[in-house]
C-alpha cells in the first residue's frame, strides 16, 4: 500500500489535484470532506457549542464570525477538531488492498506534523494573489483568509517537506497535464 499525501496552502488547488490523482477508482480521504461531514453530524454540533459556548443555530457561520471578531482562537479549534479527522484518517487505510494506492487530501499536513504517515507527499503552490482570488470566488472573504492563512505554514518553507510540487497558477487544464507529469 502507497500513501500519498496532498496538501497546500489555502485555495492553492488541493482538492482538485487530489480529485484528478484519485479518479479510476482509486481510493481518496479528504480531510475537509470529514470536517464539513462532522459539522453536520448533531453529536459534534453539541460538542463545539459546549467547548466554544455557542448558539445552538448555526453553529459553523458563528465559529466564522467568532474567528474575524478575534473572540475564538483557530489554533484552539483545530486542536479540538483534529483528534477526530485523526482517527477517520488511521480506519480509512484499515482493510484496503496491500497494491492500492491511497490518496490523502490534508490541507494542515505539515503544520501538524504528518509527514512520517506518507510514503510521498505532493504540495500545490499557487501565488497569494490568485489564492486569494479563487477564495473569495467560493463565497469566502479576505478577512478569513488572512486568518486561516496565518495559521498555515508558508509554502517556501513546507516545499522542503514535499516529494513533488504542482504549481497551479494556470487554467484547470494546465494543472490537469501537470498532474499527469507525475501520476504513479
Amino acid at each position: 500500500m502507497i500513501k500519498i499525501g496532498i496538501t497546500g496552502s489555502i485555495a492553492s488547488g488541493k482538492s482538485t489535484v487530489a480529485r484528478i490523482l484519485s479518479k479510476n477508482n482509486r481510493q481518496l480521504f479528504s480531510a475537509d470532506h470529514v470536517v464539513k461531514k462532522l459539522y453536520s453530524s448533531s453529536n459534534f454540533q453539541k460538542k463545539l457549542i459546549k467547548k466554544f459556548k455557542l448558539n445552538k443555530k448555526k453553529v459553523k457561520e458563528e465559529i466564522k464570525k467568532k474567528l474575524l471578531k478575534k473572540e475564538l482562537n483557530l489554533k484552539d479549534l483545530g486542536k479540538f477538531i483534529q483528534p477526530f479527522v485523526r482517527k477517520k484518517m488511521k480506519t480509512f487505510a484499515k482493510n484496503k488492498n496491500k497494491n492500492e494506492i491511497l490518496f490523502y487530501e490534508i490541507p494542515l499536513l505539515i503544520e501538524s506534523k504528518l509527514m512520517n504517515f506518507f510514503d510521498l507527499i505532493i504540495i500545490v503552490v499557487s501565488a497569494r494573489a490568485i489564492r486569494l482570488k479563487r477564495y473569495i470566488r467560493s463565497g469566502g472573504n479576505k478577512r478569513l483568509f488572512n486568518i486561516l492563512e496565518k495559521h498555515q505554514i508558508p509554502q517556501i518553507k513546507k516545499v522542503k517537506y514535499c516529494d513533488f510540487i504542482i504549481v497551479n497558477n494556470k487554467t484547470k487544464e494546465i494543472l490537469k497535464k501537470r498532474v499527469d507529469d507525475i501520476i504513479l
